[in-house]
């Protein structure tokens, strides 16, 4: 009998054990957020001088260790579509005390990818670092939704990490336009780009360069290309998911031998489905951003 108690005693002990160890996710009182740990994000350089894509579903293959950090949102209570919204990101390890250091990256401290989940509007923009691990930034969002937001940053002497939160702006939603238009020519006001891949058709887990060709008015190869925080151009990828996720996010950096006129970038998109790109440069002083769909197979 004593020793059947001892076992009803023991397995108890271990189901409470197990309880108090699950992750909890916190929310905002002025808005919906999302927080949880961010995976360790590995930034290889290749052979061409350039940088891989990295994504966070390529991390969870080569490192499943997960980084003590985490970012809390918080936003006014009043969100209007197409209005300014001061958002404050903290940056805080598993106790919830402040990461009050961090490295330099691509010039910023932060970058901050904000789309609205249908893929629909993206903006790239850098939070201010007001010390104690605490960043502030004013955006935009241009309708009403949900919105996902990639924070990109570098604890100190950490690797580059990435943290998911979401806002949601009340309205009514419009519906989605010019969704998986699968062409490979953008017209901007005074640049034309055009998409080319070393693959007809690009698989999943597979190593693909992408080429932007751009051209100006005149169908002649630009000539007024400027660095763009460090680098030739940037490269954001988004997998079409509902709901985003850390894994459907990919952010590639331009080789640094591209030819004139034009941009290449390498990278995996790790899983089949759709993405959007949005490849951003510097013309002449002015940051240009082409967006484009693509599909992945198995």
């Amino acid at each position: 009998m004593k020793r059947f108690l001892s076992s009803i005693l023991f397995v108890t002990t271990l189901l409470v054990a197990s309880a108090c160890s699950s992750t909890t996710k916190s929310t905002n009182k002025s808005t919906k957020v999302e927080v949880s740990p961010s995976m360790m994000m590995n930034h290889d350089q290749d052979s061409m001088g350039g940088h891989e894509g990295h994504s966070m579903e390529n991390m969870n293959h080569e490192n499943n260790s997960q980084t003590t950090t985490k970012a809390t949102l918080n936003t006014p209570k009043t969100l209007t579509p197409n209005q300014s919204v001061n958002l404050v990101i903290d940056i805080q390890d598993a106790t919830g005390k402040p990461v009050n250091k961090f490295d330099i990256f691509q010039e910023k401290i932060m970058h901050l990818i904000v789309v609205r989940d249908d893929l629909n509007s993206f903006a790239h923009i850098h939070p201010e670092y007001k010390d104690n691990g605490r960043f502030q930034v004013t955006a935009k969002f241009p309708e009403s939704g949900n919105y996902t937001l990639f924070s990109d940053y570098k604890p100190a002497g950490a690797r580059e990490n990435v943290s998911l939160m979401k806002i949601t702006i009340p309205g009514t939603v419009s519906p989605p336009r010019d969704l998986e238009k699968f062409t490979k020519t953008k017209t901007l006001t005074d640049t034309k780009v055009n998409l080319n891949m070393s693959e007809k058709n690009l698989q999943a887990g597979k190593e693909v360069s992408l080429i932007f060709d751009l051209k100006d008015n005149k169908n002649q190869p630009i000539q007024d290309l400027q660095p763009y925080l460090g680098e030739k151009g940037h490269l954001v990828i988004i997998k079409s998911s509902s709901p985003l996720t850390k894994s459907d996010y990919i952010h590639a950096h331009a080789l640094k031998n591209s030819p004139d006129g034009k941009i290449e970038f390498e990278t995996k998109f790790p899983k089949s489905g759709i993405y959007k790109m949005w490849m951003q440069f510097n013309r002449n002083g002015n940051i240009k951003t082409a967006d484009f769909w693509v599909k992945v197979e198995e």
